[in-house]
């Protein structure tokens, strides 16, 4: 039997590696023995994709990389490296040249666009009491709290940044869309996906948050792609 390849998760805005958690469990429960999840600054789209890069160059043989919310943005921006072997995107943006998760947020407005709030510093947060209704509404009010008291909030510069040369249109590609995302339109969503004609859309009745809610499908779709790398 072919060893599996490393899988290499990617954060996105407000939160950070250990959202991956119960998809990382998962993934180790089913013989993944490589697995590495990236923590981003959070400071600009250069500096995610180059942090990105670093991890994927570390690991030796094929990776594959899989990004979550603005985390799609940066496996768009870092996954032209010669080892990827395809790109999983979880309810995530996947811009095209010249694009940027701001801009098609703008285009299509999420419903909880309102409840982002920039600090005096330059931070954009998901303000603490609308973080589960906005981000992770079919996670326990417990779970979706501590998300929010942990949240990892970027620089709102970083929403502007665009993508140079987007990897999916050299990589093979897969795309879960959350149809009750309140975070990223779910008609961007498919929007984004449709254009870069991946093996496979899978659609799940989940918020933004899906690999925390629905993990095992999460986990099956990353198998899949995982399984066309060895």
């Amino acid at each position: 039997m072919a060893e599996k390849p490393a899988i290499v998760l990617v954060h996105g805005f407000w939160g950070g590696a250990a959202h991956w958690g119960k998809v990382i469990t998962e993934l180790h429960r089913r013989g993944f023995g490589s697995l590495h999840a990236v923590e981003n600054p959070l400071t600009s789209l250069a500096d995610d994709a180059e942090r990105t890069r670093k991890m994927v160059r570390q690991i030796d043989g094929p990776v594959v990389l899989v990004g979550h919310s603005y985390g799609g943005a940066v496996i768009t921006e870092a996954g032209d490296l010669p080892n990827v072997a395809g790109l999983v995107y979880i309810a995530a943006f996947a811009p095209d040249a010249g694009e940027s998760p701001g801009q098609i947020s703008q285009e299509k407005p999420p419903a909880a666009f309102e409840n982002l709030a920039p600090d005096s510093d330059g931070y954009l947060w998901v303000k603490q009491d609308k973080f589960h209704e906005s981000f992770a509404q079919d996670l326990s009010a417990e779970e979706a709290l501590v998300m929010a008291v942990t949240q990892k909030a970027p620089l709102a510069s970083t929403f502007g940044d665009n993508v140079t040369a987007p990897a999916w249109r050299a990589k093979p590609t897969w795309y879960q869309i959350s149809t009750s995302d309140r975070m990223i339109h779910p008609d961007n969503e498919r929007r984004m996906a449709e254009r870069m004609k991946p093996r496979r859309i899978l659609e799940l009745d989940a918020g933004h948050a899906s690999l925390a809610s629905q993990p095992g499908a999460v986990t099956d779709l990353v198998e899949e792609a995982a399984a066309t790398a060895v």
